[in-house]
């Protein structure tokens, strides 16, 4: 892809399920996890339903090549609600070429028209190709602590 080529965002539809199952199982093996088939319909589900569960895609040349997921979640800091991306992948072929930026931006772009007074994501700490366009995008100020949950 050349620098000058036009990156189209928008919203994932019905009819891109197939390449979208093809980036979401590649993001989940890039952090070396795995989902069953039941957890990757539900999520698709989730994105063409009223769950707050939202959906982007990046096209190059009309060929999706990143997808980004979404969620508003209400906050004890603020009025509106904050805009938290949770899945951001973009086919290793194409990398480095203002994809993942253009997902963020439209995801900005988003929150904004909500009303939202943050845009917030995480990464693994050893995901250097993307920090290095987090880096350059937002800031980070907080460190997140987990606790695996397995109900039964």
């Amino acid at each position: 892809m050349a620098l000058d080529t036009k990156i189209l965002v928008r919203k994932v539809e019905r009819e891109d399920q197939e390449r979208w199952l093809e980036l979401f199982k590649a993001y989940i093996l890039f952090y070396e996890s795995e989902l069953t088939a039941e957890q990757y319909e539900l999520t698709w589900q989730r994105i063409h339903s009223d769950f707050n569960v939202n959906g982007l895609v990046a096209e190059v040349d009309g060929q999706i090549v990143g997808i980004a997921h979404y969620i508003f979640r209400p906050s004890t800091w603020a009025v509106n609600d904050f805009c938290y991306l949770e899945d951001l992948f973009v086919d290793p072929a194409i990398r480095g070429k203002g994809v993942g930026r253009a997902l963020i931006k439209a995801l900005e772009d988003i929150a904004m028209s909500k009303g939202s007074q943050r845009l917030y994501w995480t990464t693994a700490p050893d995901n250097a190709t993307a920090r290095k366009l987090y880096d350059s995008v937002g800031t980070t100020n907080r460190v997140q602590y987990r606790i695996a949950l397995n109900p039964k």
